[in-house]
């Protein structure tokens, strides 16, 4: 009777994990073709904002890139957010050098406000242009086409969003090579989800939208009071299927440095967690239900090769394990093809191992990170 009911939980998770990854994720990795070069219709004004607090030694390197971006039309809005590390006289040489760089400085924050959404109000306020196209200071735009990549649904395609991926920089180690991939998962389904026109989140490190819509929702009204959330959560709540777009292209990508340490990384992800329950109620099942059915999944296939072994059942054995591997042959090629769109890798090793090392991952770091009251920017 266990075994019997192990079996059609086994089958019922193996049935919609197949749909995700086939169905849903399929469509990027094996259906999505590159559009083609064409000239832009417009080269409307462009704002690059970067929200910074104690950022010197990353924005030494970053304004050189941000300034030398192939596009005719652009400024570069460095916001210094309280920043007691020297930021404000570096922004001032820089300026002197980069005529395109231009700077605000934030005193202070007020207590019922979150950090980075107010830097990032006060920013939008002053800009010059009306599309803005936001990343952080410690990414680095992988070419000078960064820009005009990114903001061309917007610009020429009437689009209110346009949601770009976030690489981390490749490293040795178990860490560095988890990044690597929950990273390019994460993209995976967001990106993924938008181009079936249900889009549910966006990165911060590489967002475009108009200042004219922000302005129009009165900012983060709603969102306030949330620590974190100041991409995602906005791209959540008004991101829709016709005025959303993605940008496809390794020369779109921004990359960022990864955390060093197991300890940072975790609290980083519990951040990301937190803002996850805010996600409207529509939105959560997206991934909620995948998660669930990969949680049933492996729980099942576990227990029935176990049960399988103790019997010496190796037929039962050897079938349930064949769909595994089977599974895992499926998903690598889904997360190769992906990645060589995405970034213009194709290598990608020890799918299988993450894919169940993103159990423990997922619904125990995420339920810290759901339950927890309290989490900050810097």
């Amino acid at each position: 009777m266990v075994t019997e009911i192990l079996l059609v939980v086994f089958l019922i998770g193996l049935g919609v994990q197949l749909f995700y990854i086939l169905i849903i994720f399929g469509r990027m990795s094996f259906l999505y073709k590159k559009k083609d070069q064409n000239p832009d219709s417009k080269t409307e004004g462009v704002t690059v904002i970067v929200a910074a607090h104690n950022e010197k030694e990353n924005l030494k390197k970053l304004i050189p890139v941000l300034c030398s971006q192939d596009y005719p039309n652009y400024e570069v809005l460095v916001i210094n957010d309280r920043s007691w590390d020297g930021t404000r006289g570096l922004l001032e040489e820089m300026m002197s050098q980069y005529p395109k760089l231009r700077t605000v400085t934030v005193e202070y924050t007020p207590k019922h406000v979150t950090a980075k959404k107010y830097a990032l109000t006060l920013g939008i306020k002053v800009t010059k242009n009306d599309v803005l196209l936001l990343t952080d200071a410690d990414c680095i735009p992988k070419s000078n086409k960064w820009v005009r990549l990114m903001t061309a649904p917007v610009r020429n395609e009437g689009k209110t969003f346009s949601l770009g991926f976030s690489q981390y920089s490749c490293g040795k180690g178990l860490l560095n090579s988890w990044i690597q991939f929950e990273t390019l998962w994460t993209g995976l389904q967001y990106i993924s989800f938008a181009l079936w026109k249900s889009p549910f989140m966006g990165v911060g490190r590489n967002l475009c939208y108009r200042r004219s819509f922000f302005m129009d929702q009165k900012a983060f009204k709603g969102l306030w009071h949330i620590n974190g959330g100041d991409d995602d959560l906005f791209v959540n709540l008004y991101a829709k299927g016709k005025n959303t777009a993605v940008v496809i292209d390794p020369e779109s990508i921004t990359i960022s440095e990864p955390e060093v340490s197991w300890k940072s990384y975790f609290t980083q992800k519990k951040r990301h967690f937190h803002a996850g329950k805010y996600y409207h109620i529509g939105d959560k099942p997206k991934i909620g239900i995948y998660a669930f059915s990969h949680l049933l999944f492996w729980v099942s296939s576990i227990s029935l090769i176990i049960i399988a072994a103790l019997e010496e059942n190796w037929e039962h054995f050897g079938i349930i394990l064949g769909i595994i591997i089977v599974r895992s042959i499926l998903l690598t090629s889904v997360f190769t093809s992906a990645r060589k769109k995405l970034e213009g890798k194709a290598a990608v090793f020890w799918i299988g191992f993450f894919d169940l090392m993103y159990l423990g991952y997922f619904w125990i770091l995420g339920a810290l990170g759901y339950q927890s009251k309290k989490v900050k920017w810097k």
